[in-house]
């Protein structure tokens, strides 16, 4: 009888931190090609992100040594010395024999990541509309004025500065976040007396956070971090440009890695104060935290009630956001003390002040691909829908989604009427931080409400999820379907050379039962123009009425477009609805 062949040795266990060696990745066995004695080689994944992250680099970079070569030579030397650090960097990344000497790669890569966003910003440094505002309140702060209620239109006369138009015909031209951005901004405004003083802040809290990001995630996701918070120019852009979002990404830093640490044990000890305060503070900056806030706590909840049990979970979460709330209130203080009711407004206004539809999401279906849509409320109340229905989810299947809770809240902007992807894209580091420090392991023993017998199944459970989201999308099918209110045939006054129009009459019939009072824009593309000017014509369309309006565009003419459709758009507040239709070029020449 044969023998059996002997069995194989068990491999040898993986180094903490670091999985096995996938197959086919050319482990070393010869000695020329092994690590030294006593160092451990490096997982050829680390490579992969240490290689990304150097990769990431190459974006923007040319356009940068560019624009510097012209303007400011030294800067482009600078710049022209990362290339040579890319590409040594690239070299090291395939070829460093241990972690230890990849780590140092990372670092590297992170330095010259620094020093671009660094060159970047010497170039740009002037902030948009964000930038702006922002300065203009450190600036009221260092003269003891109030910053919430104030009205600055004289900002927005420069060239690139956008201005946030409302549904009601208007604009805003008042400072619309939290005040910590701006009290960081104060002092920095009385030694530079510009908008850089805001765009430094956002900036330096950018590359704090990225920094502070690089140095708590695992070794093999560092580089990761880098190509995400600097290597694209995604984040950089918004940092330029002023958004206090970039101080609420460094402030949920701490947050965000390793959550389900805090409070265990039922004490929230140093760490978890610290990270109270944190998270007060990144609600102190930008509304963006108060969506990721109630995810947090609902998880946060789960995991120490599964250790702790109801009364302690509750106990040490209440601690957790109360020392959150302290935080908030003690740096909203000094404003708020000032006018509380110009504050509240002031904090609350991205929430109340009907903008203009823009963005990338499902509103889209009544702004560009239909003729409007007499219910534009619904997208706000799907929004809403859609939001609370992930934070049930999160409730109730919080062992599989409270991995994602750093990303299920920015979903909900997706069926907003504002729904721009600055909103998905600005706190995607949070994103890595959750999956690369929470494993699903560490939520194994999260508590879960118990579901009936009849409920715990794979595709009952999905059911239930889908039910959760039904309310949300069903709002937005109302959105979608319902047909504009306004019935509009355009006629232009044409340019004598035929290539735009220097005013339009319109007929416009209410089709609805209720009082419209509209407001005339045009567009090509995305996006919308300054109001037109409505030289004749009532001021509000009753019920099933129809009326002309000759309308003037801003300037006294306007070109028709290149190659694209030109369409005049009616916007109404109280109902929010929006109208839109075509303006004939016929004997218009096609420009090129």
């Amino acid at each position: 009888m044969a023998q059996r062949p002997p069995e194989p040795a068990d491999p040898a266990p993986a180094p903490t931190g670091e999985g096995p060696a996938p197959a086919g990745t050319g482990a070393a066995r010869t000695t020329g090609d092994a690590a030294p004695s006593g160092a451990a080689a490096p997982a050829q994944w680390h490579r992969g992100m240490t290689l990304i992250g150097t990769v990431s680099l190459f974006i923007g970079t040319r356009g940068t040594w560019t624009e510097a070569m012209g303007t400011h030579p030294p800067l482009a030397a600078v710049v022209s010395a990362c290339y040579a650090g890319i590409l040594v960097a690239g070299v090291a990344a395939c070829a460093v024999r241990t972690r230890r000497a990849l780590v140092r790669v990372d670092a590297g890569v992170l330095l010259i990541a620094l020093l671009l966003v660094a060159c970047r910003y010497a170039l740009h440094h002037a902030g948009a509309d964000e930038g702006v505002l922002t300065a203009q309140a450190a600036h009221a702060l260092d003269q003891g004025r109030p910053i919430y209620g104030q009205p600055w239109p004289w900002l927005f006369g420069h060239s690139g500065i956008a201005l946030t138009k409302t549904m009601g015909g208007g604009a805003d031209y008042t400072y619309g976040y939290p005040p910590l951005t701006a009290l960081l901004a104060a002092p920095v405004h009385l030694v530079v007396h510009s908008t850089a003083a805001a765009t430094l802040v956002t900036t330096g809290a950018l590359m704090a956070g990225a920094v502070l990001l690089w140095l708590m995630l695992p070794a093999p996701w560092r580089s990761a971090a880098t190509a995400v918070c600097l290597g694209f120019d995604l984040l950089p852009q918004y940092a330029r440009a002023g958004y206090p979002a970039m101080l609420v990404f460094a402030l949920l830093v701490p947050v965000v890695v390793r959550w389900p640490e805090t409070g265990a044990g039922g004490r929230l000890g140093r760490s978890g104060v610290v990270r109270a305060l944190c998270l007060g503070g990144a609600c102190a900056s930008q509304q963006l935290a108060w969506f990721l806030t109630p995810f947090l706590l609902v998880a946060l909840y789960a995991v120490r009630r599964g250790e702790l049990g109801g009364r302690g979970a509750l106990a040490v979460t209440a601690r957790y956001a109360g020392t959150a709330l302290l935080s908030w209130s003690l740096l909203n203080a000094y404003v708020a003390a000032q006018d509380p009711v110009d504050w509240l407004h002031g904090i609350l206004l991205p929430l109340t002040q009907n903008a203009i539809l823009h963005g990338q999401g499902v509103v889209d279906i009544s702004y560009y691909f239909t003729d409007g849509s007499s219910r534009l409320s619904f997208y706000s109340y799907g929004s809403v829908l859609l939001l609370l229905g992930l934070l049930a989810a999160t409730c109730l299947f919080v062992r599989r989604l409270g991995p994602a809770v750093a990303v299920l809240p920015w979903a909900s902007f997706y069926f907003a009427t504002r729904s721009q992807d600055g909103y998905f894209l600005m706190l995607t580091p949070l994103w890595l931080a959750a999956l690369a420090t929470v494993p699903a392991s560490a939520l194994a023993g999260a508590w879960q409400p118990r579901l009936p017998a009849a409920l715990r199944g794979r595709r009952a459970k999905a059911a239930v999820l889908g039910g959760l989201l039904v309310p949300a999308v069903a709002c937005v099918g109302v959105a979608a379907a319902s047909p504009p209110p306004l019935s509009m045939t355009v006629v232009p006054r044409l340019a004598r050379a035929h290539h735009g129009l220097t005013a339009v009459t319109v007929r416009v019939a209410n089709r609805g039962s209720v009082a419209l009072t509209p407001h005339f824009a045009s567009r090509s593309g995305q996006g919308s123009s300054a109001w037109w000017t409505v030289e004749a014509g009532p001021r509000t369309l009753g019920p099933h009425a129809a009326t002309t309006y000759r309308l003037r565009p801003p300037g006294g003419y306007r070109a028709f477009p290149a190659h694209q459709h030109l369409y005049l758009t009616a916007f109404t507040d109280g109902p929010m609805t929006v109208t839109s239709a075509l303006v004939p070029s016929a004997g218009a020449a096609p420009r090129h």
